[in-house]
């Protein structure tokens, strides 16, 4: 690994696609929409433009995207009020690690850059991150190679000494096609043969992330 290291956010920072994948279920049901169970996991590291496309390839041009979205959404956020936002295992400590030892760290997510920089601030994390991307930032986002390239340009770090974090399919294969070392930490998703060939490393917290770096630096 170098020393740069950018992260996706949801799944790998948060645990918050769990609440998402909860909040599909229960609105998907209470809107009569049926088995959303594909499009769920479809959706994992799209922005809302390839997120559209791929529902309403699924279940059709009258799927209504817009009255779905936004209702999971504020379902989601009356979660995050009553529960907070949920930490991964070992983010504050790999975060405080990579930051005492000069690592140049950024954040390459599909989510909004409202909500992404709203949930920074309100779990602390904010300075650790030298630059933040959103997926309203690209046309598109994963698995497109995009926003990560434009995550490595405003780091000023190359694609092939950087590192990406990530918990889905399209998120290592963004990484992959924009020629960087993907490391997975899955979380409601397994990776298949075909990602496992793109992988750099695969662990099953950010603490095994962290013992790995520190044991690769001594």
């Amino acid at each position: 690994m170098t020393n740069a290291i950018i992260f996706d956010m949801d799944g790998v920072l948060f645990d918050t696609e769990r609440v998402s994948f909860e909040c599909w279920e229960e609105v998907g049901t209470a809107m009569g929409l049926g088995d959303l169970s594909e499009g769920i996991r479809g959706c994992v590291g799209l922005n809302r433009n390839d997120a559209e496309i791929l529902m309403r390839n699924l279940y059709g041009e009258d799927f209504p995207f817009e009255e779905f979205r936004e209702t999971v959404h504020a379902l989601m956020r009356q979660r995050f009020l009553e529960e907070g936002i949920p930490l991964k295992e070992g983010v504050t400590e790999i975060l405080e690690y990579l930051k005492e030892n000069g690592y140049i760290v950024g954040i390459a997510s599909s989510t909004s850059k409202k909500e992404v920089m709203d949930h920074l601030d309100k779990t602390g994390l904010t300075g650790y991150f030298r630059a933040v991307i959103t997926g309203d930032m690209v046309e598109h986002s994963k698995p497109n190679p995009d926003i990560y390239l434009k995550a490595c340009e405003e780091l000023g770090v190359t694609p092939a000494n950087a590192v990406a974090i990530e918990d889905s399919p399209n998120g290592i294969r963004s990484a992959y096609r924009a020629g960087m070392k993907p490391v997975m930490v899955p979380d409601m998703i397994e990776p298949a043969p075909e990602i496992e060939a793109m992988l750099y490393g695969k662990f099953y917290s950010l603490l095994d992330v962290l013992d790995y770096l520190k044991n690769r630096n001594h």
